[in-house]
């Protein structure tokens, strides 16, 4: 992962951004690192610190598969209450127990070690802005900026295990997924949300 922890009012919890929780969504993978480019270019003591994970599931991306290299969904396998052992096709699959893959456990020590003060992580999927957890609200409607992107506290179906039902059940910490439109240009998606996430940076005004 990447980071900068000097930012403004250092005593504040930093923010963490994730990209590549799903290998088939390169449009999040892409987010993620035109976002990178930018800090290291741009960083300056009006940011507040950051964390930043272009890409949480190499072995998934590196094949163009949603699923881990067990063929694990990450995103439901959190250690979340929620966690379900449940899954209707093989794509969605939560491994065997909650935390079972190390890219989560990973991230799950992460998040247990920082405690981010919110966390974002971008996918590809129909255009929207979702958050967990009502705190995340304001920083969805941020993010979205001037992408005409719809913000909205429910994707539409359970995601038991998931990132955003971890942070907000386990560390009220509120978690906002980004949703580009997938298959889309990637010299697209930068350019949607380059104003929204430039303002994330400096904290809700």
């Amino acid at each position: 992962s990447y980071e900068n922890l000097e930012g403004q009012d250092e005593t504040r919890r930093p923010l963490l951004f994730i990209g590549g929780v799903h290998g088939d969504e390169p449009e999040g993978v892409e987010l993620a690192q035109q976002l990178l480019s930018w800090l290291q270019k741009n960083n300056n003591e009006t940011f507040l610190s950051w964390f930043l994970i272009p890409c949480l599931n190499v072995d998934g991306f590196s094949r163009h598969e949603r699923t881990n290299g067990h063929g694990v969904d990450l995103n439901r396998n959190f250690p979340s209450q929620d966690w379900s052992a449940l899954f209707k096709a093989p794509r969605y699959f939560p491994g065997d127990s909650p935390a079972s893959e190390p890219e989560v456990q990973a991230l799950v020590q992460l998040i247990q070690e920082k405690k981010p003060q919110v966390i974002f992580h971008f996918h590809s999927w129909e255009p929207c802005v979702v958050y967990t957890g009502a705190p995340g609200r304001a920083w969805a409607q941020l993010a979205a900026g001037d992408s005409g992107y719809t913000v909205r506290e429910d994707i539409g179906y359970p995601t038991p295990g998931s990132l955003g039902q971890y942070g907000w059940m386990e560390h009220q910490t509120p978690v906002v997924c980004i949703e580009e439109q997938e298959h889309s240009d990637l010299a697209l998606v930068w350019p949607h949300f380059k104003k929204g996430l430039q303002a994330v940076v400096k904290g809700l005004p």
